[in-house]
């Protein structure tokens, strides 16, 4: 077989392609003469089968305000003598109330019951039935990357910076907040104690030291306050923090750095950018619980009521800059930490006032539906992310752009809860009512940057760095629905209906009937709870983000340029914060029989901590000790000493692997 040269082969491979491409064109032209021709075909026609078809009822014209009316259920005989002021039980515990008046549609006597016998249809009336919800997001990175960057001849080894001072800063944080973590509630009896712990804890609770902004404990708090001051209008956090920023950069980063010159040649932009934090970690939370209500509710036992907002910011930012780059231009925004908290009451008095015009007269019936023990709403929501980045890296410049990205990193937690339940004109509960609603937020960050620099290190460029310029932000509100004097004493027809409902009767006494708030109504809808009525509405979120850069700069041993332009950032991290819990305490009054008891807290605490000591105020010399020069020998493969490339990389951080760097584009 004759082998063929290269060339030759290549040019053989196109002629066949070639001609294998005319005859797939030749083809095409051909298709038409061998295309399907349509033909006329007759096809017998199926035939229709026809059924009659035949509407009976005559439509009605248009009916304004004609609503939908229910099939009524089976309906009920008993005895005409038994009507007053007796119940009528049917279902789970649905009757009725008649005093002699006359019923309303739809509730009029049956012609074909038997003699002596009265008809009534039980309107169906749904039990809300209890609610627990259980969210507990978490969110854990370990982004501790090592990057060496120009041709420096060095290895930078300083020391590993692990999370055990990250995590003895939050312990120091978490000991300012006057409450304490608490286990997921599992029963009504769990819920309980939750809130009857944070009772106790918020009323020993001191709020001294120069942390605390402010601590307020009162039966009720109106208002905004920011960092412990009332405020008008609370700050929006898109003005101290624009999260297009990062993608406005990126694409500012994706343009050319080749540009020509005067006479043809081509020039490069001689930089080096470092990005080390623009971390942003989020919590988000909205809850909105409207699970159930009414306009009057008769508490046999005692009403509690909680409500709190705990906010910590806890900021370590001691930076050591060397005085190498004295002459550069520090674009720093200072750190700004916000704790914000809004308490809010909607005061529904003003609409449950009867409506004017409404008919005389008050309820003749009622229809009841009844849960056997507790009702519980609860929903426990735990937010917490937990970020490792810190960076090591040295750097030189020899001639070329260079680009460093090691932070920039993203994490976010979100919930969005909203429970639309059932209304009522009167909710009866034998037992008690627990009422809390808690926000706990914290956030903590370590950001001790270290910028040092060899002995020969200098530049005669732009030079810009920041380090700082971190954003801790708190938001909290708590707003509910019910009248703050919305609360007396039962009465003596009150108290003998909770103790008839007790015993299975049922029966509404007549000043329960002939309230003020029932005027005008045919019929009441009723829910009796024979236990406790639990509401726990909990959110508990944190941020830990450790972000402690330490950052050589050298000359470069092969090509130096001193004409580079250099950007170090190793600040401008974002930890925020996020809850608002909306609350249906009562759309009217509420009788109590035993003790009522409010409370509403607000604390707010800031934290900013110069440690930790570094041991050497001077990063150059830092530096000095953690920079080995590398020769040729040390770089060989068979060289596994501890100055080797391979030694180089910082160990474990706390458990946690290091991580390579996340981009570093050169041009």
């Amino acid at each position: 077989m004759t082998m063929m040269d290269k060339f030759t082969e290549e040019i053989s491979h196109f002629i066949g392609f070639f001609h294998i491409s005319v005859e797939n064109a030749r083809a095409r032209d051909a298709y038409t003469e061998f295309a399907f021709t349509k033909v006329d075909i007759d096809v017998k026609k199926l035939p229709v089968h026809t059924s009659d078809f035949a509407a009976p009822f005559d439509l009605l014209g248009f009916e304004p305000g004609f609503g939908y009316r229910a099939s009524p259920p089976d309906h009920w005989y008993v005895p005409a003598k038994a009507i007053a002021p007796e119940i009528i039980i049917a279902a789970r515990s649905v009757g009725y109330y008649i005093d002699g008046r006359a019923l309303p549609d739809g509730f009029k006597d049956d012609a074909s019951a038997p003699a002596n016998t009265v008809r009534y249809i039980s309107p169906e009336i749904e039990a809300p039935g209890s609610v627990v919800n259980h969210f507990n997001q978490a969110i854990s990175l370990s982004d501790d990357d090592y990057f060496s960057v120009g041709g420096h001849g060095f290895a930078y080894n300083p020391q590993v910076i692990d999370d055990s001072a990250v995590l003895e800063g939050f312990e120091a944080a978490a000991a300012l907040s006057p409450l304490g973590t608490f286990d997921r509630p599992g029963s009504s009896n769990d819920m309980i104690a939750v809130i009857q712990s944070v009772i106790d804890q918020l009323e020993t609770a001191s709020g001294d030291g120069e942390a605390v902004q402010v601590h307020i404990r009162a039966e009720s708090i109106d208002g905004i306050y920011v960092n412990g001051v009332l405020v008008d209008e609370a700050p929006q956090l898109e003005d101290y923090r624009s999260f297009d920023d990062a993608e406005d950069e990126a694409t500012e980063a994706s343009g050319s750095n080749v540009w020509m010159r005067e006479d043809g040649s081509a020039a490069i932009e001689v930089s080096v950018t470092v990005e080390t934090g623009g971390n942003t970690l989020i919590n988000n939370v909205v809850l909105q619980n409207f699970w159930t209500g009414a306009t009057v509710t008769l508490v046999g036992g005692d009403h509690i009521e909680v409500n709190a907002i705990v906010q910590i910011n806890a900021l370590w930012d001691a930076d050591s800059i060397s005085s190498a780059v004295g002459n550069w231009t520090d674009q720093a925004a200072a750190n700004e930490l916000f704790n914000i908290a809004t308490f809010d009451h909607l005061d529904t008095s003003s609409s449950n006032k009867p409506v004017s015009g409404a008919s005389e007269g008050y309820p003749a019936f009622w229809a009841v539906t009844e849960i056997e023990g507790d009702l519980m709403i609860l929903n426990w929501l735990e937010q917490i992310i937990f970020m490792s980045d810190d960076d090591v890296g040295i750097l030189s410049s020899s001639g070329v752009t260079t680009r460093v990205i090691a932070g920039d990193n993203f994490g976010i937690n979100h919930a969005s809860v909203f429970e639309l339940g059932f209304t009522y004109d009167l909710i009866i509960i034998g037992g008690s009512v627990f009422d809390a609603n808690i926000i706990h937020q914290l956030n903590v960050l370590f950001d001790n940057d270290v910028i040092g620099a060899t002995a020969d290190f200098q530049t005669f460029g732009e030079g810009t760095y920041s380090s700082s310029g971190n954003l801790l932000w708190n938001q909290a509100r708590i707003g509910t629905v019910g009248d703050a004097d919305r609360f007396d004493s039962l009465s003596e027809g009150q108290i003998s209906t909770l103790t008839l409902f007790a015993s299975g009767e049922g029966s509404l006494a007549p000043d329960v009937l002939s309230d003020e708030a029932f005027s005008g109504l045919q019929g009441l809808r009723v829910l009796y709870v024979s236990g406790d009525l639990i509401n726990l509405q909990y959110i508990r979120q944190t941020n830990i983000l450790g972000d402690s850069d330490q950052i050589a700069l050298a000359m470069d041993a092969i090509a130096p340029n001193l004409q580079a332009d250099w950007r170090l950032e190793t600040g401008s991290n974002t930890l925020v914060n996020n809850a608002t819990i909306i609350d249906l305490d009562s759309v009217g009054k509420t009788y109590i029989g035993g003790q009522q008891y409010s409370q509403e807290t607000l604390f707010q605490a800031e934290l900013i901590s110069p440690h930790p000591d570094f041991g050497n105020p001077n990063p150059d010399a830092l530096v000095s000790e953690a920079v080995l020069f590398l020769d040729g020998s040390m770089l060989g493969h068979d060289d596994h000493s501890a100055a080797s490339g391979a030694a180089c990389m910082p160990s474990d951080y706390d458990g946690h692997a290091s991580d390579g760097v996340n981009s570093i584009i050169g041009h």
